[in-house]
This record gives structure tokens, sequence and C-alpha cells, in this order.
């Protein structure tokens, strides 16, 4: 008379068991954003803000933290919509790689803005996902210079670890023709691209150098003492030199 009982959905869940499971979730993130703010740390901000990124955790207590709160997929997701860096940055610590669609990672490349946040999510979720070569070619095009950005860092990818089917020429062609012009994100990604090119394969090592030589791209940068300059003819050799070496 009081009505069957609520049956599971898929999954061995009921509504109420789903609406309950929200709940604790949200707490979640509400006790992880206080957290997150315990951990802000004014000289931290600084560093960061000198490199594009809005937030000043350390990165080391950011791992502790995720490490403490293991992989928590629905955390994840809530965290990212926080839209909060120090947020996103553990959401990408603590997600399932594999669980996210490829819209969900079309759509947060999009919102990726700040450096750490993007080269974070590119690196340890989409090169991990199923949809990764699917979306390196939609993004490599993409008129978004840092969506683009990410296309190159996948690509740069497989150049290293899974070059059957690329067309190596024709990458350097497109990095000699466009790299010198590129913003800057798109343009260090696409420089990546060419020390790589250079560094694993040997027949294209010379015209990589030579690319490198004639554009000037990073030449100048700032590098630190004990550090490999990001100018690709010298971040070749001392590459090979190390292969080599070991």
């Amino acid at each position: 008379m009081g009505g069957a009982p609520a049956r599971p959905r898929h999954g061995g869940r009921t509504p109420a068991q789903e609406a309950q499971e929200a709940q604790v979730t949200e707490t979640t993130v509400a006790e992880v954003m206080a957290e997150l703010a315990s951990l802000e740390d004014p000289k931290a901000r600084e560093v960061n803000e000198r490199h594009g990124d809005d937030h000043g955790v350390n990165l080391g207590r950011l791992r502790a933290l995720a490490k403490r709160l293991k992989t928590q997929q629905d955390l994840a997701r809530r965290l990212w919509e926080t839209d909060d860096s120090a947020a996103r940055l553990l959401a990408i610590l603590v997600c399932r790689p594999k669980a996210f669609t490829r819209d969900e990672l079309d759509a947060m490349v999009r919102q990726s803005r700040t450096p750490k946040v993007h080269d974070w999510l590119v690196n340890y979720v989409v090169k991990k996902s199923p949809h990764a070569e699917e979306l390196r070619l939609a993004w490599s095009a993409d008129p978004d210079p840092v969506v683009a950005s990410a296309g190159w860092a996948l690509t740069t990818e497989r150049v290293a670890k899974q070059p059957g089917g690329l067309d190596l020429p024709g990458l350097l062609d497109v990095i000699e023709a466009e790299m010198k012009d590129a913003p800057d994100r798109l343009q260090w990604a696409m420089n990546h691209c060419l020390a790589q090119i250079g560094i694993e394969h040997a027949g294209h090592r010379a015209r990589a150098v030579a690319i490198g030589e004639r554009l000037e791209v990073l030449k100048d940068y700032p590098t630190p003492p004990n550090c490999t300059s990001p100018f690709a003819p010298v971040w070749i050799a001392e590459m090979v030199r190390r292969q080599h070496a070991g």
C-alpha cells in the first residue's frame, strides 16, 4: 500500500542513494576547497603568477592532498566545475583519465587558459585517453592557438612513442612555415615537436636542426644553469649526446 520500493538504476543504486552520494560529494567539494584555501601561500602565488598561473598552492602540497583523496572521478568533475585553478589541478590528479568522453575533454581543454592547468590536463589526462588520437587531429588545426598547442603536444608524444603513420616531412613543412610567427604557447609546442623529431629520427635530424637555426625561435631564451636550452639545435644536440653517452 505504501507503493513499491524504488528500483535500483544501472549500477544497483536507487535515486535516493544517488542523491545521497551527490550530497556527500558536494560536502567533500566544500571541504576540499576550504583545505585548498588553507594551503594558499603568497610566495607560491607570486612565483606562479610570473609563469601565468593564478593560484598560490605549493604543488608538492597539492600532490600530497591528491594522494590522500585517491581517485574520485565524481569529485574530480565537481572540482573542475569550480573554475578554480588549484581545484582543477587537484581534479586532474584525482580523476580517472579514461572516464572522460571526447566532448568532455574538448570542453576542458578550451576552458584551460592557464599554462599549468593546460599542461597537466594534456599530459596527465588526454594522453591517457582512448580519444587522444581523434583529439590530436581535431585540435592541431584549431583556430584557437591554445587548443592547437594541445594538438601539437599530442603529436610530439606520437613522434617520440608511436611515429608510425605520421608524416614527419609534412610536420617539418608546417613548422618551418608557421612556427616563427605563432603565438607563444603554440610556438613552444611546435618547437618541442621540432626538437623531438630531431632527437628521435636521425634521418630528419639535419633538417630539424637547419629549421631551428634559420628561424632562431627561443634562441635567446634564458636558461638556468644545468638546464638544457629550448633552442631546438642545442636541445637536439644535447639529447643525442646523452643517448650516445648512455
